[in-house]
């Protein structure tokens, strides 16, 4: 069974008016684009074409292009010939906004038609170079080179130039005249045409990713601010100010002043100015300083030898008479040491004489001692069986001994009994008594 499918519908038109047939919209754009206002532009010219009634190109600068078209009498009336309006000229045009409709077998066509054109004079190029230098300076771009730091002898040196320029050879005779021997490592790019400025900027950066370079040298000739245009281009600028390598530029002469200038770490007059900066230590001076020095060094050390040659001489004379001085105070010595000795000697023997003495009478003293204290003993133990046998012991235990008048001891009764007077001693006194009748035992 076949089914029923439905169209789908469009969807609704906006409320726009129209529509229009597309010959009069464009008739009605290009009135409308030709009512504009007509300034003037400047830039510079790429992609120079002719046909049989008018010339084209486009107009460009660092932030966009704008397609152009003149007609070539009112190129001859600029009087500007074929070789004036090229690639890479700094011109300035006045006109306004076109725009060709086309047709059937034509396409349709935007330009900005120029009435007339000259080239730049140095008053416009200096306009934009001042716009440019105060933008760049604004954000800070003049001091990042300046604060890198850079070798008093670099090893290495990076050169961006023309290959067969004069500022070449410059260069290079003011580096031989610093004594520098170094390496150069060349970048050769063109430096007056539309494509200097990416070229240039390239070579930097390739440059500048070599590890071995230690400072990047970018010089021309001089000419007009007009040729020196490419050093002053805003990319290239923005490029040299971020490079990791101190750049050193020489372009042009000393009146000439390029954004480049402002932007490298180190700006420079001319070429051999360049050489200078690039190698601030004179190699060849300080070659010759250093000759000098180490001539004086040899002089003095020439000197220094005869002067020591002379004292070593005074010394190697001198050890005889100071071996003689000190033999005759080690033999001195030698003398007091046998004679300290020799007393050392008898005075310990009459020492050792003297302890011996000492100890002999010491011993003897001992030994006499300890006889006295037997004799002392024994005198005693006889001294108390004398005294035991004392009358005094036998007074005192209550006896009385008789004497007679002479005080002689009377030891019988027949001599107490004849004498005619008699004394009885006791422990305490005497007490005298007459004898009377004696008993007969």
């Amino acid at each position: 069974m076949e089914e029923n499918r439905i169209a789908p519908q469009a969807p609704a038109a906006p409320n726009l008016p129209g529509p229009f047939a597309v010959g009069v919209y464009a008739r009605k754009l290009q009135a409308w684009m030709r009512e504009r206002a007509r300034v003037q532009l400047i830039g510079e010219v790429t992609g120079v074409g002719r046909s049989k009634v008018q010339a084209y190109f486009e107009l460009r600068d660092g932030e966009g292009a704008v397609p152009c078209a003149i007609w070539l009498n009112d190129l001859e009336k600029a009087g500007l010939d074929g070789a004036s309006l090229r690639d890479g000229a700094e011109v300035v045009i006045a006109g306004g906004l076109d725009y060709y409709p086309g047709g059937g077998q034509a396409s349709p066509n935007f330009c900005f038609r120029a009435t007339h054109v000259r080239l730049a004079g140095e008053g416009d190029l200096i306009a934009r170079l001042e716009a440019l230098r105060k933008q760049m300076r604004a954000e800070g771009l003049f001091e990042l080179q300046k604060q890198l730091h850079r070798p008093a002898l670099p090893k290495a040196i990076g050169v961006v130039t023309a290959e067969r320029g004069a500022a070449r050879r410059d260069l290079l005779a003011g580096l031989e005249r610093r004594g520098w021997g170094g390496s150069l490592v060349w970048g050769f790019a063109p430096v007056q045409d539309r494509h200097a400025a990416p070229a240039i900027g390239r070579a930097l950066q390739d440059l500048a990713a070599r590890p071995e370079v230690e400072a990047i040298v970018v010089t021309r000739g001089g000419g007009s601010l007009a040729d020196l245009w490419a050093f002053c281009d805003e990319t290239l600028c923005r490029t040299v100010a971020m490079l990791r390598v101190p750049v050193i530029s020489a372009v042009g002469h000393e009146r000439d002043s390029t954004l480049i200038d402002d932007v490298a770490a180190v700006a420079c007059s001319t070429p051999t100015h360049a050489a200078e900066a690039a190698v601030p230590l004179d190699c060849r001076a300080a070659r010759e300083s250093l000759e000098r020095c180490a001539l004086a060094l040899r002089r003095a050390g020439e000197g220094a030898v005869e002067t020591r040659s002379r004292h070593l001489g005074a010394l190697a004379r001198g050890p005889a008479r100071a071996l003689q001085r000190e033999r005759g105070k080690l033999n001195q010595r030698i003398r007091e040491i046998r004679a300290a000795s020799e007393r050392g000697l008898a005075d310990r023997a009459s020492s050792q004489k003297r302890i011996g003495t000492l100890v002999l009478e010491r011993a003897r003293r001992r030994a006499a001692g300890a006889d006295m204290e037997k004799r002392r003993d024994a005198l005693h133990r006889a001294a108390v069986a004398l005294r035991a046998h004392e009358p005094e012991r036998t007074l005192e235990r209550g006896y009385a001994l008789v004497e007679g008048e002479g005080g002689e001891p009377l030891t019988s009764a027949v001599e107490a009994g004849a004498a005619e007077r008699i004394s009885l001693r006791f422990s305490d006194g005497r007490v005298r008594a007459k004898p009377e009748q004696r008993d007969e035992a």
